[in-house]
């Protein structure tokens, strides 16, 4: 473990070395040699001598592998937009968010995921709770599978039975899906 540790220390200015090619990029070279340090650590612990090559030449491989992984995440992270991240400002100078300019009618997420899920669930019980009638009933009263929503004399003239007789068919129908839920 101290060989280790030597080794470390002794071949940090080849760390520095590295990072110098390194420079010109927008990260700070302190940042740029604590890199490059974690690179020199992951060399002299995986470093293999039968292999026949040198320390040095296996340690400054690792350390840029380890300052090109840097820059990799540091792109993907450039390519991620933030909704709150300012992107310019109004005529009063306030700053404007993405999210200033995007931003309607507020929307509950949650409760738009639960209406989701509870759709998926009536469409579950939909065959097994309801008789055909009822299903017709209630798919031309709510405009469901496509077809455009109609009033319960509309539906009753269709079906050829009574406006009273529809509503009792909705009625029962919902109730149904109700406790099917």
């Amino acid at each position: 473990m101290e060989a280790k540790n030597i080794l470390i220390e002794r071949n940090l200015r080849l760390v520095a070395h590295v990072a110098k090619k390194y420079q010109a990029s927008e990260e700070e070279m302190d940042d740029l040699i604590s890199i490059g340090s974690i690179g020199l650590i992951k060399a002299v612990q995986t470093f293999d001598e039968s292999k026949n090559s040198k320390l040095g030449t296996y340690a400054a491989k690792c350390i840029e592998n380890e300052l090109l992984m840097l820059f990799r995440s540091r792109k993907k992270l450039s390519r991620e937009i933030s909704l709150y991240e300012p992107i310019g400002t109004d005529r009063e100078g306030n700053e404007i968010s993405l999210l200033d300019i995007i931003e309607g009618a507020e929307v509950d997420i949650a409760r738009k995921m639960d209406l989701k899920t509870d759709i998926g669930r009536l469409y579950q019980v939909w065959d097994g709770a309801l008789q055909e009638r009822e299903k017709a009933v209630l798919s031309l009263r709510y405009g469901m599978f496509g077809y455009p929503e109609k009033t319960q004399r509309e539906i009753a003239q269709m079906m050829g039975i009574s406006r009273s007789y529809v509503s009792r068919i909705e009625k029962n129908a919902l109730k149904k899906l109700r406790e099917a839920f």
